[in-house]
């Protein structure tokens, strides 16, 4: 695919807390742009305060796509955000408005920029359930050690508290005979449809983001945090039942704990989610980081940073 005739993609990446959103909007109307969603929980309706959901207010009229479209609960894959974050840029692009990629979601990030081609499977509920009841029954370390017997590449890569990664690793292998490794290496063969420039935001002094998170989690209470959650309290929510801002005030519902400690609880694991995400986001040497803490204007960096065109092919 000649450079031409790839779409212009800008990608605005980088911990939870730390401005996306706000430079984001800016960007979008400096640029007649719209803002795609990156973000795994965001997906989801019936949650907004939990998953930051920007606001009207918040978004200044510039449209916003892959937002609450979901109900709580549904099965959603990372190749179902793909196609339909594909089918979004390409709306944006074919009407002349400049497509702005946001979120901290890295794995949907980068598949969607690597172009990474996800293989059809079948549904095997039954092979899923003997799978999920063989983690509960041996843990996930043992199940890592089995994992490594057949492909060694996941299992060191994988947390063993990941329990969702861990069987459908195996599913991957039980159903095709094929290891994840093999499929993600396999899947990079086509070329990225999009010029790509990664922008980061992040601070120097890890304790500022740390002061925004923790903030930001007492705006979310004062916002009507605690009774979203109680409103998902005992309901099958699968993936988005997880979500951080929700789960950790189940055990204040059920009498295990008080709110401060709940409270803190919530602070603390976001705290240790933005540190994943960096972790994620600072294995990749094309993104251009801004450190909001030692800038005048974040929006000025990221303009000069578009101005100096450091684009990137996938």
């Amino acid at each position: 695919m000649n450079n031409h005739k790839k779409i212009p993609l800008i990608a605005i990446v980088g911990p939870t807390a730390s401005g996306k959103t706000a430079l984001s909007v800016a960007l979008a109307k400096e640029l007649g742009g719209e803002v795609v969603s990156a973000d795994s929980m965001q997906i989801y309706k019936g949650m907004p305060i939990a998953a930051a959901v920007p606001t009207a207010e918040e978004r200044e009229g510039v449209p916003h796509h892959l937002m609450e479209f979901l109900p709580l609960g549904s099965e959603f894959s990372v190749a179902d955000y793909v196609n339909l974050a594909k089918d979004a840029i390409n709306d944006i692009h074919s009407r002349g408005n400049q497509p702005i990629l946001v979120g901290g979601t890295g794995l949907y990030v980068n598949s969607l920029v690597d172009n990474i081609a996800f293989t059809e499977e079948k549904k095997d509920e039954e092979l899923r359930a003997r799978l999920e009841e063989k983690f509960d029954f041996l843990g996930g370390e043992e199940m890592l050690r089995e994992l490594a017997e057949f492909d060694p590449e996941s299992a060191a890569r994988l947390h063993a508290n990941n329990r969702r990664r861990i069987i459908r690793a195996f599913e991957v292998y039980l159903q095709t005979g094929e290891t994840v490794t093999e499929q993600n290496a396999r899947s990079k063969t086509e070329p990225s449809p999009y010029n790509t420039l990664l922008i980061g935001i992040t601070y120097r002094d890890r304790e500022k983001l740390y002061d925004r998170i923790n903030r930001r989690v007492d705006l979310m209470l004062e916002q009507g945090l605690l009774e979203e959650a109680r409103g998902n309290y005992g309901a099958e929510r699968k993936g988005a039942g997880q979500a951080i801002g929700h789960k950790e005030f189940f055990p204040f519902f059920s009498g295990e704990c008080g709110l401060t400690d709940a409270i803190e609880t919530l602070k603390r694991e976001t705290r240790r989610y933005a540190k994943r995400q960096l972790t994620w986001f600072g294995r990749d040497e094309r993104i251009n980081w801004i450190y909001a803490d030692e800038c005048d204007s974040v929006l000025d960096e990221a303009i000069k940073i578009i101005k100096e065109g450091q684009i990137h092919e996938g």
